[in-house]
This record gives structure tokens, sequence and C-alpha cells, in this order.
């Protein structure tokens, strides 16, 4: 699979989240979540189709990752 072009990616983090410790989430690429470090924004990038972040957040949402 090729690596998606994330030259226009607008990386956003959630409104809750006041410190850099946050994760930011860029929805704006075709195709494509591409998800990275707030603390370290030139680092990699997790990319995940619409539906692959969709099942992901649904499932943090139902308490499908607690401990």
């Amino acid at each position: 699979m090729d690596s998606p072009d994330l030259t226009g990616a607008e990386f956003r983090k959630a409104s809750s989240c006041a410190m850099a410790m946050c994760v930011r989430v860029a929805t704006n690429v075709t195709g494509v979540v591409a998800v990275r470090d707030g603390k370290n924004p030139s680092g990699p990038v997790l990319t995940f189709t619409p539906s692959e972040w969709t099942a992901f957040v649904t499932g943090v949402r139902n308490g499908e990752f607690e401990v």
C-alpha cells in the first residue's frame, strides 16, 4: 500500500485537550484518517481507513478498551 499524501492534512486536537499530550487527528484527507502525537508533530503518522477509525472510536465510547 502506498503512503497517502498528507501535505494538506489539517491536524486537530480534541477541544477538551488543553495540553500538548493529546493526539491530533486529520480527517480532511480523502480516504484516510491520520493520527499523530501532539508532543511530536514532525514524528510518524498512523493512518486508518474511515471505517477502521469509526470502529475504533465506537469501541472507545463503548468501553471496549478499559482495563
